[in-house]
C-alpha cells in the first residue's frame, strides 16, 4: 500500500503545477519523504475549492465518528482506500461520491520482497515532476471542543506490471491521475463508473524506478 510519499519541491512550484494558491499562513516545505503513520500535514486540492491548495492531515476520518479516541483509531486505518471497494465500505463511500481531491505527488516508496529481504524503491514519472494522485477527503468535528480537521486517503488500485514486481507481495499502486484528467477527477457530477474508468493502473511506459538505500528512512531530516 501506499504509506510513503514524497513531494520534493518548493510551494510556488505547486502553486503554479495547479494554478492555485496556498494559503498566506502556509509554511509549506519540500517534503522528502512523508510517512503516513506520522498523520502529517499534506497539500491538497480538493473538489469544493479547488482555486486553493489547502493542507490535510494524512488519514481520514469520517465525519459520522463520534469521539476523538474513535477518530484516531480510524484514521491507522485509512491511509489508503481500495476504489475496488470504497463504494461499499462505510469510511469511504459518502467520499468517493462528493468528496475527491488531487494528492500532489513527485514519487513514492514501495518495498520489493526477496525470499525474506526488502528491498525499498523510488517511483515516479519520466516526463512530470510533479503529478497527482487520485484522492478522498473529509471534515471531522469534534463535539467537545470544536476543533475541525481536514484528512485525506490516497486511493490505490491494482499494479501495472512495473509496480508486480516491485510491490510483489500485495501488488497495488496509488491510482494516479494523467493531467488531462485532474479537473475531470474533481467534478461534481461524475458517477460511480466514470470514477471507476479514471481509477485504472497508470501506464507502466510512462513510470520510472529505482532502489534507494535502507537508512533513507532513518534519516529524520527527511521527515517533514
Amino acid at each position: 500500500m501506499c504509506f510513503h510519499n514524497a513531494l520534493s519541491v518548493k510551494a510556488q512550484d505547486l502553486e503554479h503545477r495547479y494554478k492555485a494558491k496556498f494559503n498566506k499562513d502556509s509554511h509549506f516545505e519540500p517534503i522528502y519523504h512523508g510517512y503516513a503513520f506520522g498523520f502529517m500535514l499534506w497539500p491538497v486540492i480538493t473538489n469544493k475549492n479547488s482555486k486553493y491548495i489547502q493542507e490535510f492531515n494524512w488519514g481520514l476520518i469520517p465525519s459520522w465518528v463520534k469521539t476523538k479516541n474513535e477518530a484516531q483509531k480510524i484514521r491507522s486505518c485509512t491511509f489508503n482506500a481500495q476504489v475496488e471497494t470504497a463504494f461499499e465500505k462505510p469510511s469511504f463511500r459518502n467520499a468517493i461520491k462528493t468528496k475527491r481531491c488531487l494528492i500532489p505527488s513527485t514519487g513514492f516508496f514501495e518495498w520489493q520482497t526477496i525470499k525474506s529481504k526488502k528491498y525499498p524503491y523510488f517511483i515516479s514519472l519520466k516526463e512530470q515532476q510533479i503529478f497527482s494522485m487520485a484522492g478522498l477527503w473529509e471534515e471531522w468535528i469534534d463535539k467537545q471542543t470544536g476543533e475541525i480537521l481536514q484528512t485525506f486517503s490516497i486511493l490505490t488500485t491494482t499494479a501495472n506490471p512495473l509496480m508486480e514486481k516491485i510491490h510483489n507481495t500485495k501488488k497495488r499502486m496509488p491510482v494516479i491521475l494523467a493531467s488531462e484528467l485532474e479537473t475531470e477527477w474533481l467534478s461534481q457530477t461524475l458517477t460511480n463508473d466514470n470514477i471507476l474508468a479514471l481509477c485504472q493502473p497508470y501506464n507502466e511506459n510512462l513510470m520510472q524506478a529505482h532502489t534507494v538505500s535502507k537508512l533513507y528512512f532513518n534519516r529524520d531530516k527527511f521527515l517533514h
